[in-house]
């Protein structure tokens, strides 16, 4: 499946959540599922900066195509990480290059409801996977 195809999944997930509150609740079940990661990935080059709380993430390599595994120590953020991982892992180099986050996630209405802080680690989230692909 294609990002593309998955973010209009996502969005139609989205569009059935009346507001903010059932968005944010949406994203907390979501963070409330990920996996994580194991303590030995907890590691300062794992670590992404910039962001308020504590967040891990692992992109591993593929055949062209990238896996994120990743955790939080936030339950909104690592909502915020479930969803990253379900729209980017299994997407090539060249969809992640081409794929506008930031937009999608406008889309939803998830960035203009975080607070800044919020914003600049999901920013930051985004920015390391951008780097994974370069």
């Amino acid at each position: 499946m294609t990002i593309t195809a998955r973010a209009s999944d996502i969005e139609d997930e989205f569009a059935f959540l009346e507001d903010w509150e059932e968005r944010y609740a949406h994203i907390i079940d979501l963070g409330k599922a990920n996996e994580g990661l194991e303590e030995a990935e907890k590691t300062e080059e794992s670590r992404v900066r910039g962001c308020a709380s504590q967040v891990w993430m692992v992109i591993t390599d593929s055949d062209d195509r990238i896996s994120i595994r990743a955790e939080s120590d936030a339950m909104i953020v690592s909502g915020l990480i479930a969803l990253l991982i379900r729209l980017f892992s299994g997407a090539t180099h060249a969809e992640v290059r081409s794929f506008d986050a930031k937009g999608f996630l406008d889309k939803i209405g998830v960035s203009g409801a975080l607070s800044a802080q919020r914003s600049n680690g999901l920013a930051s989230m985004l920015d390391r996977i951008q780097k994974s692909v370069a």
